[in-house]
């Protein structure tokens, strides 16, 4: 009976219910450069004050909770959908950052931004190239 049901219901794919609850995972772009490491997470329907970003030493930790309720009211009919969810994302991080990390929420998009200790950053130099000896 248990597999003719998971049979019969396998085809409907995600219940309406869970699909309502369910919160994908955001988008990270991680960017370097000499100076800083930069993360940025596309947090579309997030509000700002439902984000925490957290630095412990070399780990950063990114946190949000997505909350949206809506009404409608069509032909007698009251509709009323809920949709919530969290998530949590950690990233490691190969250096301490220096004084100065920023974060910066804008249009549904999280900057954070975390400068390099000058240990860090880069002693790389060009090396020219020449005729062998």
């Amino acid at each position: 009976m248990d597999r003719m049901i998971d049979d019969m219901t396998r085809s409907w794919g995600v219940p309406a219910a869970a699909r309502a609850t369910d919160l994908p995972d955001p988008a990270f772009d991680v960017a370097e450069n000499d100076e800083a490491l930069t993360v940025k997470a596309d947090l579309p329907g997030v509000d700002e004050k439902d984000v925490e970003v957290v630095l412990d030493g070399s780990l950063l930790t990114i946190r949000g909770e997505k909350r949206s309720e809506r009404d409608e009211e069509k032909d007698q009919y009251h509709l009323v959908e809920r949709s919530h969810g969290s998530f949590t994302r950690s990233f490691r991080l190969p250096f301490d950052p220096a004084d100065g990390v920023r974060a910066a929420f804008d249009k549904g998009v999280l900057t954070v931004t975390l400068p390099k200790p000058p240990e860090a950053r880069s002693a790389a130099r060009r090396i020219e190239i020449g005729k062998p000896s």
